[in-house]
C-alpha cells in the first residue's frame, strides 16, 4: 500500500508541476468580449437613469453584472479547460483558481464591509475593483499569454485614475466603471484570440 500511495503522490506532484508550466486556455475570447459589452451596456443604462440613484443602487447593479459575468465565464472555463487540457484539466483549473481567488475574495470582502459599515466610501469601489482585477491578472500572468500583462496594467492605471477622479466629488460616475471594464474586457478577448490563434491545433 505504501508503494501505491507513493506512486499516486508522485503522479499528483507531476500533474501539479505540469499544470504550473502550462498556458491556461480556459478563458474564451467570445465570453470575455461579451462581459465587456455588458459593462458598457450597464454604464449606458445607469447614465440614462435618474441622477438621484443612490450609491447602493449603483453598487447593486454592478454586483449583479459581475455575478452574471462570473457565472458565464465559469461555465465556459470549466468546459474549455476539460476540452483543451484533457487529463490535466483538474490540476490546471485548480492552479488557475489559486491565482485568481485571492483578488476575488478581497473584492467581495471589501464590498461587504463598505456596504455594511462604511457606505460613505462606496465611491471608492469602482477604482478598487479595477485594481483588484489588475492584481488578479498579474498574479495569473505566468499561465496566461504575456500580452495579458498589458491588460492588467490598463486596469491598474484606470483603477488609480478612478480613485483620483472620484475623490473630489465622491460621485459614482457609471462611465468611470463601464469604460475601463468595457475596453479592458474587449482587449482581453483580443489578446486571448490572438494567443490561441498561434496554436490553432490545440484550440479546436
Amino acid at each position: 500500500m505504501r508503494d501505491i500511495d507513493k506512486a499516486l503522490a508522485d503522479i499528483s506532484s507531476i500533474k501539479s508541476q505540469l499544470a504550473a508550466g502550462t498556458m491556461f486556455r480556459g478563458f474564451g475570447p467570445a465570453v470575455m468580449a461579451l462581459t465587456g459589452v455588458m459593462a458598457l451596456a450597464v454604464a449606458a443604462s445607469q447614465a440614462w437613469a435618474s441622477p438621484s440613484d443612490t450609491a447602493y443602487a449603483f453598487v447593486t447593479s454592478w454586483v449583479i453584472t459581475a455575478a452574471v459575468a462570473i457565472m458565464l465565464s465559469g461555465v465556459e472555463v470549466i468546459a474549455r479547460t476539460r476540452r483543451q487540457h484533457g487529463g490535466l484539466a483538474d490540476a490546471i483549473l485548480i492552479n488557475a483558481l489559486e491565482q485568481f481567488l485571492p483578488a476575488a475574495f478581497a473584492g467581495i470582502a471589501l464590498t461587504a464591509v463598505f456596504w455594511t459599515f462604511a457606505p460613505a466610501v462606496l465611491w471608492t469601489l469602482p477604482g478598487l475593483w479595477q485594481v483588484l482585477v489588475s492584481l488578479g491578472l498579474f498574479a495569473a500572468g505566468r499561465t496566461l499569454p504575456r500580452e495579458v500583462r498589458w491588460v492588467a496594467g490598463w486596469y491598474m492605471v484606470t483603477g488609480c485614475a478612478a480613485l483620483a477622479l472620484n475623490a473630489s466629488s465622491s460621485a459614482l460616475n457609471p462611465w468611470v466603471m463601464g469604460l475601463p471594464f468595457g475596453i479592458g474586457q474587449l482587449a482581453l478577448a483580443a489578446v486571448l484570440k490572438f494567443a490561441y490563434g498561434e496554436y490553432p491545433a490545440n484550440d479546436r
